[in-house]
């Protein structure tokens, strides 16, 4: 049966790709996001907008404002968050140079910072989220962003809600990335139990359209064999620079059979995402 989703960061990396395969089923395909369309040429090998982007209603709004989304949510099967940060302005600045490397890194692994003024949970409904005074932090968008959306699907009588989310933390980045991802997960399945909640964990994610992103993945595929033959051994130590990068589009694939399956929720880790990813490319083959 053909359904409704609402993909908050429709227009990024991977949430343009759900919209693609959730259009592909005639689903009522809902992109939300600060730009309204995609800036094409970001998200893929093309600056012109693909045939399928027609079926996609390009949406502007702000996940930290629930007053400009609330109605999008009316009648919706699913929510999807794909959000999340992987670098600070901190961290960012330093490796732009924009930033003394000593000042910057300092901050950007301090062990916490401010999320949103207040707790989400508390809020009342529909009301927004102010930034907290360190600005935009894992802690904002990784989970506090996560923790208002999935409240305000939860009020909207939402049936499902996923959340992007990552397999691990790796050396190179603050622990507070990880952390936030987990501490969202964990708030949303006890908080909402009303929610079909889904956690995706995929590892790092890599396309030809950006191609940064190839020789990390190589590299990342040569470890996870390593590790795969250490027994794992080198999970703990590395973390996701030992995890089997994935294409975007088979994560978009699985996200949207994930969606199509009513027994699927709780944790999505790499082994489950390409199980569903395949279930979804046998359906497309009937």
């Amino acid at each position: 049966m053909p359904k409704r989703i609402i993909v908050f960061g429709g227009t990024g990396f991977l949430g343009s790709r759900i919209c693609k395969y959730a259009a592909a089923r005639s689903w009522t395909t809902v992109s939300l996001s600060r730009s309204g369309a995609p800036a094409w040429s970001t998200i893929s090998s093309s600056p012109d907008p693909p045939p399928w982007s027609s079926s996609v209603s390009w949406e502007k709004g702000d996940i930290l404002q629930p007053s400009t989304y609330a109605h999008l949510l009316k009648d919706a099967d699913c929510v999807v968050h794909t959000m999340g940060i992987l670098l600070e302005a901190d961290y960012k600045g330093v490796l732009q140079g924009r930033e003394s490397p000593i000042a910057g890194l300092r901050n950007a692994f301090q062990s916490r910072k401010a999320g949103s003024r207040g707790n989400p949970l508390e809020r009342e409904a529909g009301e927004g989220v102010e930034v907290g005074g360190d600005g935009v932090t894992y802690e904002l968008m990784n989970r506090d962003s996560a923790i208002t959306l999935a409240r305000e699907s939860s009020n909207a009588s939402v049936p499902s809600f996923v959340y992007i989310s990552a397999a691990a933390g790796t050396p190179i980045l603050p622990a507070r990335y990880i952390n936030t991802k987990r501490e969202a997960e964990s708030t949303i399945a006890s908080s909402f139990p009303k929610l079909r909640s889904i956690f995706v964990r995929p590892g790092f994610l890599y396309d030809s359209s950006r191609a940064f992103t190839m020789p990390i993945a190589f590299f990342g595929a040569a470890g996870n064999m390593v590790n795969s033959m250490l027994g794992g051994r080198l999970t703990p130590i590395v973390g996701a620079a030992v995890e089997k990068p994935l294409k975007p589009d088979l994560v978009a694939e699985a996200v949207v059979e994930a969606i199509e399956d009513e027994g699927v929720k709780g944790v999505v880790a790499t082994g489950r995402i390409e199980e569903l990813a395949t279930k979804a490319w046998r359906r497309g083959m009937l």
